[in-house]
């Protein structure tokens, strides 16, 4: 009888078969990962767009906080902050969408200076890129809320622990 060199066709079935079932074990906790990823980076961007809104209100108090996310970044390579473009945030989150999330973030109150702000961030894609919105007012508290967040926080939202 001559002898055979490699694996029969029985053999790598099973070894694929193995590597799918791996594979389908492996890659959910993979997604959920990568959506905790992006709901720790939203927080984390609403905390500087916060931050951000205070600085802007100490630098400019004629004006009060920013009318809108763009006026927090601006052109900052070789021009001097202004309260159009004040450098606070980068070009990437003054862009609105950042690690799954869209970001909004207004001056609200009528008059000059405006005495309070909003923002929030929602999942670019619910379920697949985050579960959780977020947002935030003149406080500086982040909150959480499992539904798409539209304005300001209404108030039945839960502060972020």
């Amino acid at each position: 009888m001559r002898r055979q060199k490699g694996f029969s066709l029985i053999e790598l079935l099973i070894v694929v078969a193995i590597i799918l079932i791996i594979a389908a074990i492996a890659i959910p906790n993979l997604l959920r990962a990568r959506i905790a990823a992006n709901e720790a980076s939203a927080v984390s961007s609403i905390r500087t767009i916060s931050t951000a809104m205070i600085s802007y209100n100490s630098s400019y108090p004629t004006v009060g906080f920013a009318s809108n996310l763009a006026t927090l970044g601006g052109t900052c390579t070789s021009t001097v902050p202004t309260s159009t473009a004040a450098c606070l945030v980068d070009s990437t989150l003054a862009g609105g969408t950042k690690s799954g999330y869209t970001f909004v973030a207004a001056a609200s109150g009528s008059g000059t200076p405006t005495g309070s702000y909003y923002t929030y961030a929602n999942p670019v894609t619910a379920n697949s890129t985050g579960v959780r919105s977020f947002c935030s007012v003149q406080d500086a508290v982040v909150r959480v809320t499992g539904t798409s967040a539209t304005t300001a926080c209404a108030g039945n939202e839960t502060p972020l622990q």
